[in-house]
């Protein structure tokens, strides 16, 4: 392992005098939420689909360690999408690259590791949990990974209570609009709505790069994190689902109505792969599944469920050309803010009415109801009278794309969703 050793001294900064991490646009809202839990035991796990800057957040972390003092030669970073090191293949491989590393670099003091898709190595919770319980060596682990199955199951049962993870999504609305130092408009918003969040479409400038783009990504995804590692055998049937998916934003949907809809086309997939596959498609983070909550019986409804995309890029550029109306758009944005900020959110249910989203985070919780427009007084009628059907003193939001200065109806606030996106979290 002396040559991987000497492969990984070009991407630390254990030989520099001034070390200069190239850390990318700073993802202030989760560096903020990162940095109150420096400094203690906990293991940091930053979870998310691939290539929404989840290697550029730890190397800003890194940063902020040397800026408070660290020395480069107390942080090891190993980015296991690099082929140079395709030789640590277990976590056997890993320790003695450790080993090399603390006999040749000799760092003093604590040592901070950072692990970068560390799903690539096999056993690496192993390595990691004995780095984490060390009772002779102070160390402190930051570790990502782009499956939500691997890192927070197996985490789970190796590591209970002693990891505190970071689910890394798109760059939001307020995020892209401080990437562009744009100004908060309309334009500027259905703009955003088109181009999706993945950072690195922001340097494409045709069509059709952003599509090739977006292409490789999710073959890639599928590939390397669904078929490779789940032995799938449909591959293009799981196409179809995702594709499926894309075209029906914002409905209504079981597994069953799935099953007799792929029949109907002359496929002949069964009720237990269709489940499989819309659970692999979520581990990636491609996809988010969300249930329903009867609020007038207080529980979670088994049957239909809406899927909502990561990113709209790929409903944009990729998948079909199917015009699923803005209204599935709109919610999709509203849905990703609402999880970035930390609430679990729920599709409601009164009696035969529909409430977009419940959401909920500790003793909070709202309600939304998403509308394009609120112009047409039937429509006015049914958006703000599903809100008004519910009982409690929660608040209550209808988020629509009308220009209007926030006022409320009947004790519901109406507001523009451009202006809800950039509010800051829990105001």
């Amino acid at each position: 392992m002396q040559d991987i050793f000497i492969k990984l001294q070009k991407y630390n900064l254990w030989d520099k005098q001034c070390p200069v991490i190239q850390t990318g646009f700073d993802r202030n809202f989760y560096l903020q939420r990162i940095e109150q839990y420096l400094g203690n035991k906990l293991i940091k796990v930053f979870i998310g689909q691939r290539r929404v800057g989840k290697s550029f957040l730890l190397k800003q972390t890194m940063s902020l360690l040397l800026k408070s003092g660290v020395s480069g030669k107390n942080i090891f970073y190993l980015n296991k999408e690099i082929v140079d090191f395709d030789d640590i293949r277990t976590y056997l491989d890993l320790k003695k690259v450790i080993d090399i590393y603390k006999r040749e670099i000799q760092p003093q003091g604590k040592i901070y590791f950072f692990f970068d898709e560390i799903q690539e190595i096999e056993g690496w919770q192993k390595i990691v949990n004995s780095l984490a319980q060390d009772p002779i060596d102070d160390n402190e682990i930051f570790i990502s990974g782009s499956n939500s199955k691997l890192l927070s199951g197996e985490l789970a049962t190796y590591l209970t209570g002693r990891y505190i993870d970071f689910e890394i999504f798109p760059f939001s609305y307020g995020e892209y609009l401080e990437f562009f130092e744009a100004e908060n408009t309309k334009k500027q918003f259905l703009k955003y709505l088109k181009t999706g969040g993945l950072p690195e479409l922001f340097s494409l400038e045709t069509e059709e790069s952003k599509r090739y783009y977006l292409q490789s990504l999710k073959d890639s995804i599928i590939l390397k994190d669904i078929v490779g590692r789940h032995n799938v055998q449909e591959e293009a049937f799981l196409g179809r689902i995702l594709d499926y998916i894309a075209d029906n934003i914002g409905n209504i949907f079981s597994v069953s109505s799935l099953v007799k809809f792929f029949k109907s086309k002359n496929y002949k997939i069964s009720f237990e792969t269709i489940s499989n596959y819309l659970k692999f498609l979520q581990e990636t983070f491609l996809i988010h599944e969300v249930s329903r909550f009867d609020i007038k019986g207080k529980k979670i409804l088994e049957s239909g469920k809406k899927y909502y995309m990561n990113d709209l890029s790929f409903r944009n550029f990729v998948f079909s050309t199917f015009d699923t109306g803005i209204g599935g758009h709109l919610e999709n944005i509203v849905f990703l803010e609402l999880k970035r900020r930390g609430y679990k959110v729920y599709i409601g249910k009164i009696k035969n009415l529909e409430i977009d989203f419940i959401v909920e985070k500790g003793k909070e919780k709202k309600y939304f109801q998403i509308a394009y427009s609120v112009a047409e007084k039937k429509v006015a009628k049914r958006e703000f009278g599903n809100l008004q059907k519910i009982g409690d003193n929660f608040e209550k939001v209808v988020l629509t794309l009308d220009d209007v200065v926030d006022q409320e109806y009947e004790g519901i606030k109406h507001q523009e969703i451009w202006k809800f996106l950039v509010t800051t979290p829990n105001a």
